[in-house]
């Protein structure tokens, strides 16, 4: 009998966040390059300078998504970034990250790296309520869970999901 042993890690997706520095966008491309190695089906920045909040996704290799030019209209002192392994959805742009969407109490962008182990029944629930997704992911899901808070904070309503989630994961 033999025993195959996988000595190679198993990584899945990177999230990277900058918050407070003039430049940002240059850091968490720096950050997700350094993480390529979790994810090189697609990559993506969202930044904000706590007016505006742009976003750059793209399918590829993080060098390959962010050109000077790209990284250039990311502006902000805030960012987060993300790149994709797909452990649930598909190899798509529209399944790319940080997810951006605005809501009833702003603007919220999301990256997520991991498995909601319930992510699918929540999906259908939602979806039976009216909830219309855009993406074959789990992680849009936790949006959907945000946005139907009655929580009247953003803060608060996160902390109200991410209690009905399970699974091992991070934001």
């Amino acid at each position: 009998m033999s025993v195959w042993i996988d000595d190679h890690p198993k990584e899945e997706c990177g999230v990277f966040g900058i918050y407070d520095h003039p430049e940002a966008a240059n850091l968490a491309y720096l950050g997700l390059y350094a993480l390529q190695h979790r994810g090189q089906e697609s990559a993506g920045i969202v930044a904000s300078n706590g007016e505006r909040v742009h976003s750059e996704v793209g399918m590829g290799l993080v060098a390959d998504v962010f050109t000077e030019e790209r990284i250039a209209k990311l502006k902000g002192r805030i960012a987060i970034g993300h790149n994709r392994y797909s452990t649930a959805g598909h190899s798509d742009i529209k399944n790319a990250q940080p997810f951006l969407v605005d809501y009833a109490k702003g603007t919220l962008a999301l990256g997520h790296n991991g498995n909601l182990v319930n992510g699918g029944a929540l999906r259908e629930e939602l979806e039976e309520n009216g909830s219309i997704f855009r993406s074959t992911t789990d992680s849009e899901v936790i949006l959907h869970l945000i946005a139907r808070s009655d929580e009247k904070t953003t803060e608060g309503a996160i902390i109200e999901a991410i209690q009905q989630l399970e699974g091992a994961y991070s934001l």
